[in-house]
């Protein structure tokens, strides 16, 4: 039993250092690749196709959400000059150039003067927001009402699992002086600890089905927040529709049917998206 414990061990090892070693997965969390990974070696005997199937699921779960690899020192200078200028719209320019470079972000970007406005503006004051699997999200802080109106009184806790996405919006908080923390985490194995007024689970649940089938309902249950924003997707990365909102809709209130919370339907050109109200949760 000890050998086989420290064969698969090593496979497991081996599999994350072979998927590491790939440019594109260089930076993701190791965790995460461990996690996903060891799902396929329990399915694969053989080591290569479990390593192919890794990094087929992982691109599913992240990889195809990014627009190559991000010119993050570029971008980070380009903001600190922006908000030393003191002009607010050269440093909106700057975050929607840098929120391009992702899918989820890059599809919302003709939303954003009304977006924020709609789902937060008659919610209460909003201290602590909590922004799981975050992608580029926090680029869109100029936009939220919560950030113009109290600034660096607002504490922001954003997590994803690419480690070098991590730094950079460490660094995109402290240029736009706003109190926080961005950090890896595998919201599926840990989600983040911690009790806030608003949470943002922005086109997440479909990624967590690639993972786990109920990931999606534990992570909405573990998150202590008063408010929640859930979105789907309106459209295929290709553009097609095919139903998808209508059909995101239907998984998204049969698995919180039994919850107990209030729920409030906003549609947007390309995505949908719930705010939840968790009573037993308020801070």
């Amino acid at each position: 039993m000890v050998s086989e414990s420290n064969e698969s061990s090593k496979r497991l090892t081996q599999l994350v250092e072979a998927v590491r070693a790939s440019r594109k997965y260089r930076s993701l969390y190791r965790g995460t690749i461990a996690a996903v990974g060891a799902r396929e070696l329990a399915r694969y005997a053989d080591l290569e196709e479990a390593i192919k199937a890794t990094r087929r699921r992982l691109h599913q779960i992240a990889g195809m959400y990014l627009a190559g690899t991000p010119p993050y020192e570029r971008w980070l200078e380009e903001l600190r000059q922006a908000r030393a200028s003191g002009d607010e719209e050269r440093l909106r320019v700057v975050c929607r150039r840098a929120m391009a470079w992702h899918a989820s972000t890059r599809e919302r970007l003709k939303l954003l003067a009304t977006f924020y406005e709609r789902l937060l503006a008659d919610l209460p004051p909003v201290r602590r927001v909590l922004d799981v699997a975050c992608g580029f999200h926090p680029l869109a802080l100029p936009w939220m009402p919560f950030f113009r109106s109290a600034g660096s009184a607002c504490y922001y806790y954003a997590c994803d699992i690419y480690e070098d996405l991590a730094a950079f919006l460490q660094a995109v908080l402290e240029i736009l002086e706003v109190s926080g923390e961005a950090t890896v985490c595998d919201i599926v194995q840990a989600p983040p600890d911690l009790t806030v007024d608003l949470a943002f689970v922005l086109k997440v649940l479909p990624c967590l089905e690639h993972i786990e089938p109920e990931a999606g309902l534990r992570l909405l249950q573990a998150i202590r927040a008063r408010y929640l924003l859930v979105s789907f997707p309106g459209q295929s990365l290709g553009g097609g529709k095919r139903g998808m909102a209508a059909y995101y809709e239907a998984r998204f209130r049969a698995l919180v049917a039994d919850c107990g919370w209030r729920l409030e339907r906003f549609a947007f050109p390309g995505e949908l998206v719930f705010r939840i109200e968790k009573e037993e949760s308020r801070p």
